[in-house]
């Protein structure tokens, strides 16, 4: 059985980006959280896509049909309109913990402002208390992802821009009080780490905007090279171009990717390597079925298969 493509669009500004999927357990939905990219604005070079909410979906189904519900409020530390970027929510003993990239204002251009990672904690997802900006190895810093260590605590992966756009880590026994470790995926730039445990190894999945680089681990610790995937166009509906900034829910041995694709950018850049058109802006959120196959990671796109998400108490 196939299900929809593309699984979401934004209705607002049509620029949905940089997902989380997470159960909602007070209202038993699960929710899309996502960076409300403003495809549809007007203005100089890159402002749209900066001034971003946090976006919300919610699915009744298993997560085969999403209701746009709005944007999340209360997250402003300080006056003006500011930007919002790639949360990660992380369900902890009671709450909710968001990290989520903050910029202030709504800069036009990417350089020379500073990027921090913001800490909120909820007991229900729209009620948010701001807790700290994290100090970790830069002020560009963005894009986390968390998972619980084998032997206790909690490690962070993100994305520094200042130190050539590699993968940094940092460890927390509490989610609260942070330690930087350094870097741990270097090579080549790349942003938006995933790390998720499915099929008896540990994973990650970080966006080299060729596709999701593939690295894995028996240890959180030390990783190795596993392959690409979201590197090939798909056929469905706009689904014909790499998979972006992704999250990955895993039930048993049942493994999701949610990305996000440009359907339209193909050409559509001006000399300046800008956006020229809405079309080239606007995005959409899919999904995928990942497998593992004789120790690789892999992930056919374009094969049928029914979303089945289980609700998570």
């Amino acid at each position: 059985m196939s299900m929809n493509a593309p699984l979401f669009r934004d209705p607002v500004y049509d620029g949905a980006a940089d997902p989380v999927v997470v159960w909602n357990r007070e209202a038993k939905e699960w929710w899309m959280i996502y960076t409300n990219r403003r495809a549809t604005a007007e203005g100089p070079k890159f402002s749209w896509v900066h001034g971003t909410d946090l976006g919300v979906a919610s699915s009744r189904d298993g997560g085969n049909s999403w209701l746009y519900r709005g944007t999340l409020r209360g997250l402003d530390i300080e006056w003006g309109r500011n930007t919002f970027w790639a949360p990660e929510i992380y369900w902890h003993d009671g709450l909710y913990h968001m990290y989520v990239s903050y910029i202030q204002g709504v800069p036009i251009d990417w350089p020379d402002h500073r990027r921090d990672i913001m800490h909120y904690t909820s007991p229900n997802l729209l009620d948010w208390t701001f807790r700290s900006k994290l100090a970790l190895s830069s002020n560009r810093v963005i894009d986390s992802c968390i998972h619980e260590l084998p032997g206790g605590g909690f490690r962070m992966w993100y994305k520094d821009e200042d130190n050539d756009s590699f993968t940094y880590a940092a460890d927390s026994k509490d989610l609260f009080e942070w330690s930087v470790i350094g870097p741990v995926i270097t090579g080549r730039g790349h942003e938006g780490p995933n790390v998720f445990w499915l099929k008896g190894s540990y994973w990650m999945i970080v966006d080299e905007w060729r596709g999701q680089g593939v690295y894995r681990s028996d240890d959180l610790e030390s990783w190795e090279r596993n392959g690409l995937i979201l590197d090939q166009p798909g056929t469905r509906e706009d689904d014909g171009a790499i998979g972006l900034h992704a999250d990955v829910v895993v039930q048993g041995d049942n493994a999701y990717i949610f990305y996000f694709t440009h359907p339209g950018r193909e050409g559509a850049l001006n000399q300046e390597g800008q956006e020229k058109r809405y079309e080239s802006r606007r995005s959409s959120v899919q999904a995928a079925k990942l497998d593992v196959v004789d120790g690789v990671l892999v992930c056919n796109r374009d094969e049928p298969f029914k979303l089945e998400l289980l609700s998570e108490e």
